[in-house]
C-alpha cells in the first residue's frame, strides 16, 4: 500500500505494557488535519517519553502507511526518520483551540454506546465522557521490574523496522523503568437501565510519569500526591477518556490518554458536534 505524509496532532502517547499478553507495547495516537484518527507504530521509547522529541498535542508531519497486519482503520505504519515537529497547541483561551479539534473525535457518553460504534463501523479510538468518577484505583504490578521475557519483548519491539541495532535497542531497554503499580478508574455512565459502574486501566504515558515524580518528591508517601492529582484535580475538571482497543481483543479497552480541560459553559457546547 502506498505511503502518504500527514498531519497530525499528539493526542495519547502510552506508557510500554509488554506483560499483557497480546496488547500493543506502546501506542500513539491522534488526529489528522483532516479529522481522521491515527494509530502510529512503530515509535521509539526515546520519542515517547515525557520531554523528549514530541509531545502531547504537537503537531507532526509524518509519512505513513496503513499497517498491513492490523486491520482497525486508525493503524498505520510511521517512518520515524521523516518526523518532522511543528507547533504545539497551548490551553489558553480555556482550551479553545484544543476544543476544536476534541470536538473532531468521535464521542460518547457510555461504554456500551462505544463499543456498539467499534461494531458498526470498526472505530477503535475514541473519546469517552465519564458522568462521575468514582475512585482511583492502585493495584501492584504482578512484576515489579521487566522480566527476562519482558525485556526481550521491548527490545524486539525497538528493533522492529531495522530502526536500532541490537545494542542500541537493549540500551534503551535498560533505561526504561517500569512502573511497579497498575492504575484503574471506576467511574459511572449512563445506559438504558439507568447509571452503570465501568472500570478501565490507564495507560498513558503521562500517569506513569507522575508516579515517578511522585515517588521522587514524597517517597514512600507519593500515592498522596498522585490520588490528589487523578482523583481530585482531573475530575474537577471536564475529564475525558481517549479509548483505544486491543488488537487481539478489540471489546477490551484501555484508557490510552487523559483529557482534562476547564469545564466548558453550556453556551459553549457545540450544537451537534459530539453525539
Amino acid at each position: 500500500m502506498a505511503s502518504r505524509i500527514e498531519r497530525i496532532l499528539i493526542l495519547a502517547k502510552t506508557y510500554p505494557s509488554p506483560s499483557v499478553q497480546h496488547i500493543e507495547t506502546s501506542c500513539v495516537a491522534g488526529i489528522s488535519r483532516h479529522g481522521v484518527m491515527y494509530r502510529l507504530y512503530p515509535v521509539p521509547f526515546r520519542l515517547i517519553e515525557e520531554g523528549q522529541q514530541f509531545r502531547k498535542w504537537q503537531w507532526i508531519d509524518v509519512r505513513v502507511e496503513k499497517a498491513s497486519k492490523d486491520h482497525r482503520p486508525e493503524s498505520h505504519k510511521l517512518y520515524i526518520d521523516t518526523i518532522v515537529c511543528g507547533e504545539v497547541i497551548e490551553t489558553k483561551k480555556e482550551w479553545g483551540e484544543r476544543w476544536e479539534w476534541l470536538d473532531k473525535i468521535p464521542a460518547f457518553d457510555s461504554p456500551d454506546a462505544m463499543d456498539a460504534a467499534r461494531c458498526e463501523d470498526g472505530a477503535s479510538i475514541v473519546l469517552l465522557r465519564p458522568k462521575k468518577i468514582i475512585a482511583l484505583e492502585i493495584a501492584k504490578a504482578r512484576h515489579q521490574d521487566w522480566t527476562a521475557e519482558e525485556k526481550e519483548k521491548l527490545m524486539r519491539e525497538q528493533m522492529q523496522g531495522e530502526l536500532f541495532s541490537e545494542d542500541e535497542a537493549r540500551g534503551q531497554v535498560k533505561t526504561l523503568r517500569k512502573v511497579p503499580f497498575d492504575f484503574y478508574y471506576r467511574y459511572m455512565c449512563e445506559s438504558p437501565d439507568g447509571e452503570k459502574e465501568y472500570r478501565h486501566k490507564i495507560v498513558d504515558w503521562e500517569a506513569g510519569a507522575l508516579f515517578w515524580r511522585c515517588q521522587k518528591s514524597h517517597g514512600k508517601n507519593w500515592e498522596v500526591p498522585f490520588r490528589a492529582k487523578l482523583e481530585a484535580e482531573l475530575p474537577g475538571r471536564e475529564l475525558m477518556f481517549l479509548m483505544g482497543n486491543q488488537h487481539r481483543f478489540q471489546d477490551q479497552w484501555l484508557i490510552i490518554s487523559l483529557v482534562y480541560p476547564p469545564k466548558r459553559k453550556p453556551a459553549e457546547v457545540k450544537q451537534g458536534s459530539l453525539f
